[in-house]
């Protein structure tokens, strides 16, 4: 038998087997190994909170629209962080088994990142894989971040950021600690924003500046540091409105805030008609649908995903080093439980496959 995770309601996570899926012509299939838990959008999910459970995204109008069509609970095939061996694949429609391929995607026994959910086993179209095997050497647990690695890098490429920058990184989960690091790669002075203890001791640890506690002296506290001036821009990651009004704040005149976090409901605790006005504050959306304006001609999310493998393969992001708990698939319901009441303790949870 086959099993996924399925959030059949609001923190309730359920095991379903089911009979493996066959092939269809084109497609491989690819034996779990890991798959990360997000505790940003899948806690979402878990807790009730997404929007799209309440209204569908239209991607014509690319509006919201309250509908009968919502998603609802039981919620299957969540996760996007998997990686896996590649155990089978079926020749494309009209080859023959046993005809060569000029240049396949993958071959069975590659080792592959993607996104086919919490599953032990994922089926995806064989070309959909190409440029996602992972180089031979690399601990595959790495694979597991590519994704949120993304989601990282595209929100410091937002922020344009260089020798001489100051940031200050706003949540230092799993997303805004590679986020921090990208930024320190890039040059830039960091400062790292976070409530919990171990976390910005992370921060430090790889390259900022300083780390910091929320608290109501912390804009002041960022002026000393940068000298009266405040940073040149603020990456926000926790998805908390009051650290996205305290990032209006962290920043000099004319600075910029890159929200990449995922709010839910409404904004309560942002005061525009403050900092966010007298300082003529820019506030630009990063999300990984997309990369930034100015380098779409030149940058796309494939691009966004090789660069972060890159940089897992030559040691300089050093991500497996942030799981701080793995669990079998059949206590999945423990993991989640986990992520959402204890952030103290839980960075990365992890499922792993046997």
């Amino acid at each position: 038998m086959s099993r996924f995770l399925r959030i059949a309601a609001p923190r309730s996570v359920a095991v379903i087997d089911q009979p493996p899926a066959p092939l269809e012509p084109g497609q491989a299939r690819i034996r779990t190994s890991y798959s990360g838990i997000s505790a940003g959008t899948e806690l979402t999910a878990y807790r009730g909170t997404n929007p799209y459970l309440t209204s569908v995204w239209d991607p014509q109008s690319r509006l919201f629209q309250p509908g009968h069509e919502a998603l609802g609970y039981p919620l299957d095939g969540w996760g996007y962080s998997e990686v896996g061996e590649v155990v089978e694949i079926a020749p494309p429609a009209g080859q023959d088994a046993g005809a060569a391929e000029a240049e396949p995607a993958v071959q069975v026994g590659d080792v592959v990142w993607g996104i086919w959910g919490h599953r032990d086993e994922g089926i995806l179209a064989a070309e959909s894989l190409r440029g996602h095997v992972l180089p031979e050497g690399i601990n595959p647990l790495a694979g597991a971040f590519v994704r949120v690695g993304a989601i990282a890098l595209n929100a410091v490429l937002a922020a344009d950021l260089g020798p001489g920058s100051t940031v200050a990184i706003f949540g230092q989960g799993v997303i805004g600690l590679l986020a921090t690091r990208f930024a320190v790669l890039n040059g830039a002075s960091v400062i790292a924003v976070d409530g919990i203890e171990n976390r910005r001791d992370r921060a430090l640890a790889w390259g900022a500046q300083d780390a910091l506690s929320p608290s109501p002296e912390l804009a002041g506290e960022i002026r000393r540091i940068t000298g009266g001036a405040g940073v040149d821009v603020a990456i926000e990651l926790s998805g908390n409105y009051r650290a996205l009004h305290e990032a209006t704040r962290a920043v000099g005149a004319d600075g910029t805030v890159i929200a990449a976090g995922f709010y839910q409901g409404e904004a309560a605790g942002v005061r525009f008609g403050e900092e966010f006005h007298h300082n003529r504050v820019q506030l630009l959306a990063s999300q990984i649908g997309s990369v930034p304006n100015r380098l779409r001609s030149r940058w796309t999310v494939p691009r966004l995903q090789q660069t972060v493998a890159d940089y897992l393969a030559k040691g300089l992001l050093d991500a497996p080093s942030l799981v701080t708990h793995t669990f079998p698939l059949t206590d999945a319901a423990k993991a989640y439980e986990l992520l959402d009441t204890d952030p103290q303790s839980a960075l990365q949870v992890v499922l792993e496959f046997s």
